[in-house]
Order: structure tokens, then sequence, then C-alpha cells
């Protein structure tokens, strides 16, 4: 009879009851011997990082006085107490975080537009052959695996101070970051379109155009965009080198202790990211949701 209920024996039923107990303490006994070794790990990293919880509680004070110091003004006051001596260098600052903006701009342009350019020779599902797969990887995996920081000290060495090295480190950084997103993602469209135009005698910059383009546009864009707001921080920390930017400022208040003056700049260096961050989760939204 349809939609019945068969009741096994009470024999087959307890053999089933202790083999289900059985698998469940099993998965609590590894649970509880994945936490242990977890706890045991991190100990022992805690010991070779030579971290001492006692100098942490002894030290807090510090940590939060320094937060104090920042919210105070030369003169005993709050700072918000007085806007206009807290943000006295308003106009420098925001031309230096115009100039931040600019660099990760350029530099994220520039980057994507390279990791577009190798994004398709590194996909072995629309480059046939396997030198050249190869070849991309490894470039995109040099340009980012070298710290952004570390090629901006590169770069002001060879070009001197200013925003250029700044630029040039987003740039190459970029192109290996999103050169990664970009051929893993051509690496998983649907070949069909691919093989259709193949089989009709497409040339590769055809076969690119109308059957892989379509399909990993929105996604780039997306990446590309998300990337802007990384660099938009890593062009404010680029500056503590002198590659430009707002960081060079907020590096020459720190090492002054201006504490008012750091405020001020991580103020407005937030407000500005918070607003990038916004209004591009919008963009991508828009982008991933309705295609290319």
């Amino acid at each position: 009879m349809p939609g019945a209920v068969v009741l096994l024996p009470d024999r087959q039923l307890d053999v089933l009851k202790e083999a289900y107990g059985r698998a469940g303490r099993a998965r609590r006994l590894q649970m509880i011997a994945g936490a242990a070794l977890l706890v045991v790990l991190i100990g022992l990293s805690a010991i070779q990082a030579e971290v001492d919880p006692r100098t942490f509680l002894a030290k807090i004070g510090g940590f939060t006085s320094y937060f104090d110091r920042m919210a105070t003004l030369d003169s005993g006051a709050r700072v918000w107490t007085d806007p206009a001596a807290w943000f006295w260098s308003f106009k420098r600052s925001a031309r230096l975080i115009g100039e931040t903006i600019l660099m990760a701009y350029v530099g994220t342009l520039t980057g994507a537009v390279a990791a577009f350019t190798l994004n398709f020779v590194a996909s072995p599902n629309l480059t046939g052959r396997g030198w050249l797969v190869f070849a991309a990887r490894r470039l995109l995996e040099f340009c980012r695996t070298v710290p952004d920081i570390v090629l901006a000290l590169i770069f002001v060495v060879a070009f001197g101070l200013g925003p250029l090295p700044g630029v040039l480190a987003l740039a190459l950084h970029t192109a290996g970051a999103l050169g990664k997103q970009f051929f893993e993602t051509a690496e998983n469209i649907d070949m069909k379109p691919v093989e259709g135009l193949r089989a009709v005698g497409a040339s590769y910059a055809q076969v690119i155009r109308y059957a892989a383009l379509p399909q990993v546009l929105a996604s780039f864009v997306s990446f590309a965009l998300l990337r802007f707001e990384i660099n938009v921080r890593g062009a404010t920390v680029l500056g503590f080198v002198g590659a430009g930017g707002i960081g060079q400022d907020l590096m020459e208040a720190i090492r002054e202790f201006h504490y008012s003056d750091v405020s001020a700049i991580l103020v407005l260096i937030i407000a500005v990211v918070m607003t990038i961050d916004i209004s591009t989760q919008y963009l991508r939204r828009a982008l991933l949701t309705e295609g290319p």
C-alpha cells in the first residue's frame, strides 16, 4: 500500500541504533581530538613566537592610552570640541587623499589592462600552447608574490619620491592578483560557444571576443572594482616609504607624535574608504546580477 510505514523488527532496530550511536561517538571523539590538537598547536606557536600574555596584560594600557592621546588636542581639549583646530590641515590632507585615490585608480586600471591581456593566454582551455600558459602564469605569480611595498621601495630608488613609484607598484601587484582571478574565471566558462566558433574557422581573437568575453566580462569588472578598494588602502601604506599620497603625512605625524593630526588623517581616510566601498559594492552587485 503506497505511503505505508514499514516497521523493522526490534532486533534490527537495535542493531541500527547501536551503529548510529557508534558513528556519533566517533564523530564527537574526532572533534574533541581536533580541538585538542588545535589548542596544542596554538600553544606551541605562541611559545615559538614568544607571545607572553603577562606582557600583553601589562602593556594593554599603553594601547588604550595612545587612542586617548589621539582624541586630545595640544590644548588638552577633546578633538571634537574644536573641529577647526583638529582639521587645521584639511586642504592639504584632502589634496593628498585625492592623490592617493588617483594613484589607486591609475594603478588599478593599468594592472587590470595587463591582467586582461594575459589571462586568456594563461587559460589552457583558450590557449593551445602549454609553454605560453606556463610563461604567463609564472609572470603573474611574480607580480603578485612580491609585496607592493617592496616594489614601491625599488621604484622609489629608481624614480625618486612621488606618486609614480606607488602607481607602478600598485599596477604590477594588481596585474598579478587580478590575472589569477581572471584566468580562473576564464577556465570555468562554457566551452560550447568556443568550440562552435572554432569549428567554423574563427580566429583566436574572434573566439575570445564573441565566445569567452561575454561570459566573463561582468566578473572581470567586479574583480577590478574590488581591487580598486584594496588599492586605495594600499596606496595609503605606500606613502610610508615615500611613494606619494596621504601616507607620507600620516607617517610624519606618527613619528613626530602629533596625535591629533594622526586621528584627523585617519578619520579622512576611513571616510573615503567607506564611501568607495559602499559605491563599488552597489556597482559589483548590479554587474553580477544583470550580467554583461
